[in-house]
């Protein structure tokens, strides 16, 4: 799978940090029955690989990727649990070298004109801008688009119902991830209904943004 094609799958990339992985299965489920089918699970947690694991041998019609990757262990953790695809909030040429060693699609997080030009010239066209809003937001991408006509953005921090379709209506944004679609308070109390009505609720909102339905 490409970086383009994990952008591609869907509008809004859920971002996650589980604190049980024993919480994994019934959460994709969740999101599936909301119409999302792709997942973004962050290793700030110790359940982070055990949940990517668990997914990824029971439920494949999930894609699921590993969020919050900072080095190549990181990367290679991922990847033996069953990561699909990686985040990472920064760039590194480590990251970068060890993705195309192992053929898996990085998404690599950028903030800056100078990062987005490392990330080109190394052959990712498909980033991450994080955190979004405080590196300049709908502005700054608007700005990228003149210099960096080929780069495609997944704008994370920050972005919620409100700010959605600003995003979305730019050209040069594919997808935006979220935390709010998987609030913590649903997920401690395992209120996965909570969780599939977000993710219809905001499918609605951004259904007419370039014809995704």
């Amino acid at each position: 799978m490409t970086a383009k094609e994990v952008m591609e799958i869907s509008p809004i990339v859920p971002v996650i940090a589980l604190e049980s992985a024993d919480d994994a299965l019934a959460l994709a489920e969740a999101l599936l029955e909301g119409g999302i089918s792709i997942m973004e699970i962050t290793l700030r947690t110790e359940a982070g690989l055990k949940a990517i694991e668990a997914i990824s041998k029971s439920i494949p019609q999930m894609n699921v990727g590993a969020g919050t990757v900072l080095n190549a262990y990181d990367f290679k953790q991922a990847v033996e649990h069953g990561a699909q695809f990686v985040f990472s909030p920064g760039i590194s040429e480590e990251l970068m070298q060890v993705s195309k060693e192992l053929d898996i699609a990085l998404i690599p997080g950028v903030a800056t004109a100078s990062e987005v030009m490392l990330a080109k010239n190394n052959g990712f066209e498909y980033c991450k801008l994080f955190p979004a809003t405080l590196a300049g937001g709908v502005e700054a991408l608007k700005a990228f688009s003149g210099p960096f006509a080929s780069m495609h953005f997944c704008p994370t921090g920050g972005v919620n119902l409100k700010n959605i379709n600003d995003f979305l209506s730019l050209p040069n944004v594919l997808c935006v991830g979220g935390s709010w679609i998987v609030p913590k308070s649903a997920m401690e109390k395992k209120d996965f209904y909570k969780i599939t009505k977000l993710c219809k609720e905001a499918r609605h909102i951004i259904k007419s943004i370039k014809g995704i339905v």
